[in-house]
């Protein structure tokens, strides 16, 4: 079966190879403190079905706990190291099978290799929590070798930390009219797929949340990084195939094995 990619917004995303169903980031919430989700209908309960759930970094809207505890009994969950001193609300998800992981490890899940990969963003939980996590990006290797970026922005090592992948998942914006440091824009995500050289490519983490009452500040930011994502990576990286994915929409990228 070729591999299949389904966005569900932010940097949720069901990703099935090899017979393997990996959730990304589960994010199932229509509001979450200050933010609000504001496009595409929240995910159906077939989405909360994974045999693997992966999480990026530690950042609320990454690590969900109430998201979390949707999963079905027996889900593998992998967590950044240290995560359940940092969060210790992740000891109650007795019922999922959790393994916190650093980069470099390798996970077998079936026949899939989950390969944890480092990414350049703030791991806290909290601005000035004292525990620390690394943020990771994952690599799935199975029919296809497809890059979970999670939240990262640009590091001179990325190519080679990744390795030769198929398919990027990348990050394109955010939840708000600001992106900071250890972020991708969309002319930063294009600079990244240039150096990663996939042959497909899926924008994430856009266009789904934004700030309450915030709806008319630099509206640009939360509508347009998808389509100027696709304009500068024609520019970078013209050989690469870009799925553009609405809501809910799935691609099958092509793969090169």
């Amino acid at each position: 079966m070729p591999v299949e990619v389904t966005w569900w917004g932010h940097a949720t995303c069901t990703v099935e190879d090899s017979g393997v169903r990996v959730l990304t980031d589960p994010l199932f919430a229509r509001r979450l403190a200050h933010l609000r989700r504001r496009r595409g209908a929240l995910p159906p309960p077939g989405a909360w079905r994974a045999d693997v759930a992966l999480v990026s970094h530690l950042h609320a809207d990454h690590l969900h706990v109430p998201s979390l505890e949707r999963l079905a009994p027996g889900t593998r969950l992998l967590v950044p190291r240290g995560a359940r001193r940092a969060v210790p609300a992740l000891r109650r998800l007795v019922r999922l099978h959790v393994t916190e992981v650093a980069p470099g490890d390798v996970v077998r899940v079936h026949d899939l290799n989950v390969r944890a990969v480092p990414a350049r963003h703030d791991g806290r939980r909290l601005p000035v929590g004292p525990h620390r996590s690394p943020a990771l990006g994952y690599v799935l290797e199975g029919e296809a070798r497809t890059y979970f970026a999670g939240d990262t922005g640009l590091f001179d090592t990325m190519a080679k930390e990744v390795g030769p992948v198929d398919v990027a998942l990348l990050p394109v914006g955010g939840w708000g009219p600001n992106l900071g440091d250890g972020h991708l824009d969309a002319g930063r995500a294009a600079e990244a797929l240039a150096r990663l050289a996939p042959r497909s490519a899926v924008p994430v983490h856009y266009g789904t949340y934004w700030p309450i009452g915030m709806d008319a500040v630099r509206p640009h930011e939360f509508h347009t990084p998808g389509d100027e994502f696709v304009r500068r990576a024609a520019q970078r990286a013209p050989g690469v195939t870009v799925h553009r994915l609405g809501h809910g929409e799935s691609a099958r990228p092509e793969v090169s094995r």
